[in-house]
């Protein structure tokens, strides 16, 4: 009896102690779930910040319209790629910016590798100044698509209820003063405004932009009002990186040649293809780029865009925004840019989510 007594209480504290061991090792279903549940929140809700609007969008019956969680960028009827929540605007196609890229990185790393000179007086302060550039220019680059170009608002009202809307869809275009000029004003059918005079509608990206240049391919993005002095300053910029890559690369093939004075061009070609090739791009990028800057310097000295040139708007009438050459330089490259005219961050009305409803879901293959 008396061991039996002495022998219970220590099976017993053992059997708690196993107990507690199991307890710890397998908690309970519910608070693993819930932990699971949290975690996995709040991973989908970090990785949906960076992912792009065309991989999360779904079908347009999938948004409640009493979400209110529903933003502008999540429902916008235009083909624009938006990230990080609606902060980041790109174009549709990113093809032509990923080349771009690739065109400057690989142009940087054979000049790096290639046309630097070992030997040289300061080959440090050459790779250094050519890195400084070429960062330049990627940043601005990546500014320049990433910009809202001065995306027009589309007309949020309800068409069934609006008073006239028959009429006004049968009117294409009415006369407006400008400056004592009259302009036409013409009406967009597909965002279902009366066009600013000087802004167009882009069928890449599908919407109406202020102050409307062109589309740029190599960037995948308009060129507009918000984003036109980027574009000016990445020009410049690269117009300068393959400048100075193209005269290193001359100076060292004229060494090379200088060093193997019997191999000649041939055998120059052989032996560095990169360095050759670097040169024949760098020179056909200059020619390029130089005749863009200064075609685009001419026009914002008449304080012209592109689309209006090439239209012919002021042929037959008075350019009513030139001011003088001085005076449209000025305002093309420091007068003080307006803020967006769309918030995408901002929640969606019902009526533009109505109207996207009623649009046809479609997937971009670009995205």
């Amino acid at each position: 009896m008396d061991s039996t007594d002495h022998q219970s209480p220590i099976h017993e504290s053992r059997q708690q102690g196993q107990q507690h061991q199991v307890c710890t090792e397998q908690p309970d279903d519910s608070s693993c779930s819930t932990a699971v549940r949290g975690l996995k929140s709040a991973v989908t809700k970090n990785w949906r910040f960076l992912t792009p609007s065309c991989f999360g969008r779904s079908s347009s019956a999938s948004l409640p319209v009493s979400s209110p969680r529903t933003t502008v960028y999540q429902v916008w009827p235009g083909k624009n790629v938006f990230f990080m929540d609606g902060r980041v605007v790109f174009g549709p196609d990113p093809r032509g910016l990923i080349l771009t890229v690739i065109a400057v990185l690989l142009s940087e790393w054979i000049f790096l590798a290639d046309v630097v000179d070992p030997s040289s007086n300061h080959p440090v302060l050459i790779a250094a100044f050519s890195i400084a550039l070429a960062a330049t220019v990627m940043v601005t680059l990546l500014l320049t698509a990433t910009r809202d170009p001065g995306i027009v608002p589309r007309n949020q009202t309800s068409l069934p209820q609006e008073a006239g809307t028959s009429t006004i869809r049968r009117t294409r275009s009415r006369r407006i003063i400008v400056d004592g000029v009259e302009r036409k004003q013409k009406y967009c059918r597909i965002c279902d405004i009366f066009r600013a005079p000087r802004s167009s509608h882009c069928a890449i990206c599908d919407n109406c932009v202020d102050k409307f240049d062109h589309h740029c391919p190599w960037i995948g993005q308009c060129i507009g009002l918000r984003n036109y002095r980027l574009y000016l300053l990445l020009i410049t910029l690269a117009l300068t990186f393959y400048t100075c890559t193209l005269t290193f690369s001359v100076r060292r093939i004229r060494v090379q040649l200088d060093a193997a004075a019997g191999a000649g061009f041939l055998g120059l070609l052989r032996s560095w293809p990169e360095m050759v090739a670097l040169a024949a791009f760098s020179s056909m990028a200059v020619w390029l780029l130089a005749c863009l800057l200064a075609y685009h310097v001419f026009l914002a000295a008449k304080n012209q865009t592109n689309h209006e040139r090439h239209k012919g708007r002021y042929r037959s009438s008075p350019n009513p925004y030139d001011r003088g050459v001085l005076r449209n330089i000025k305002d093309c490259l420091f007068e003080s840019l307006p803020p967006p005219r769309v918030d995408f961050r901002a929640m969606a009305q019902p009526n533009l989510m109505d109207q996207q409803q009623h649009l046809p879901f479609t997937v971009h293959s670009v995205c």
